[in-house]
């Protein structure tokens, strides 16, 4: 098994600093084949490359409306990437001065006050503050939780048959439909208002694209009906369903429109996946069986990862690691000398 790789992109590795002079891709092991860091690890690409990216997941979702359609583009959509700009008055000099704060990405639809309050709940560490150390964790979790190869065959290069293309792209559409969301910011007390949106938003997407596609996205009339109360005007505190503390009313939370948005609502800092423990980057989600989850949990719940490759498996016949890890059969193997790993090498 060859371990040829392509020439070296400039993203340096964020693991090996200087000991790394670029990520020289695997053939097929998403890893670098001068230092053996995750191709993640060196957080390849642009944010022009992350709103492509973006824009294909959300196409053809409830969650659309947060893309635009590219001019010539062939039907193609670009996420929206609301980025925030803040102006601080500097009062200590006599001249009045300005220093400013860009983040990369906040979320979308709120006052900047309303946004700044948002930020400022999130760990200092995790703000994605343009040429911090929070800027690049943003794109490094966009990367490792929504990896293209989950949704984009194109990008996928263990697909052995027209079937296993197909079955993907099956498996894709359906989580787009009933499973991805993206989180909302807001007051406790809004969610009655975010709930209406959405059900206009609805309304216009049925009457532009026909009851058929209406028919597929969830009825948060009826969902409403049947969820508890998080919160009331009885002044019933309202609670986390992250960590189960109150959250005050004057304070943003966020809302997963299909957990509901009167039954749910998570302190900023706690809208994590279940599994790994993240902020969910984006805000953006995969709700299943009543928890949040990042998108590279969700699809390997459901389709079984390959431990090489890191790619989705949808054939039949992979192979099973006395360990419990699944791998494509052409790939259990040493990815650098290509011995079968039940025989032990140097490597």
């Amino acid at each position: 098994m060859s371990a040829e790789a392509s020439a070296p992109d400039p993203a340096g590795c964020l693991i090996c600093k200087d000991g790394c002079s670029g990520l020289r891709p695997h053939s097929w092991r998403k890893a670098c084949v001068a230092c053996g860091c995750s191709a993640v690890d060196h957080a390849p690409g642009s944010h022009a490359d992350d709103d492509r990216r973006m824009g294909r997941l959300l196409a053809d979702s409830p969650c659309a409306h947060l893309t635009a359609k590219v001019k010539g583009g062939g039907g193609l959509r670009l996420y929206k990437r609301n980025r925030m700009i803040v102006t601080n008055p500097v009062v200590s000099r006599k001249d009045p001065t300005f220093n400013t704060t860009t983040y990369d990405w906040a979320p979308a639809g709120l006052n900047q006050k309303l946004a700044k309050q948002y930020m400022e709940l999130i760990p200092e560490s995790q703000r994605p503050v343009s040429g911090t150390g929070g800027a690049v964790l943003r794109r490094r979790r966009l990367l490792s939780q929504l990896p293209a190869y989950d949704q984009d065959p194109m990008t996928c290069q263990s697909l052995a048959s027209d079937d296993e293309v197909s079955a993907m792209l099956l498996f894709v559409k359906h989580y787009k439909m009933e499973v991805l969301g993206v989180g909302e910011v807001a007051l406790p007390g809004d969610g009655e208002a975010l709930r209406e949106a959405a059900n206009r938003r609805e309304a216009r997407e049925q009457n532009h694209d026909g009851k058929e596609a209406a028919d597929l996205r969830p009825d948060h009339d009826t969902v409403a009906a049947e969820e508890s109360t998080n919160g009331t005007e009885n002044n019933t505190p309202y609670c986390c369903s992250g960590c189960g503390g109150n959250v005050a009313a004057e304070s943003p939370a966020v809302f997963a429109e299909r957990a509901g948005y009167r039954a749910a609502l998570w302190h900023p800092a706690c809208f994590a996946c279940a599994e790994c423990g993240q902020g969910l980057a984006d805000l953006v989600y995969f709700w299943s069986d009543g928890r949040l989850l990042c998108g590279r949990h969700y699809c390997q719940s459901v389709r079984p990862r390959c431990a090489g490759c890191d790619e989705l498996i949808f054939g039949e016949f992979y192979q099973t690691a006395p360990d419990g890890q699944t791998w494509h059969r052409r790939h259990y193997c040493c990815w650098r000398c290509g011995q079968s790993l039940d025989v032990p090498c140097h490597h």
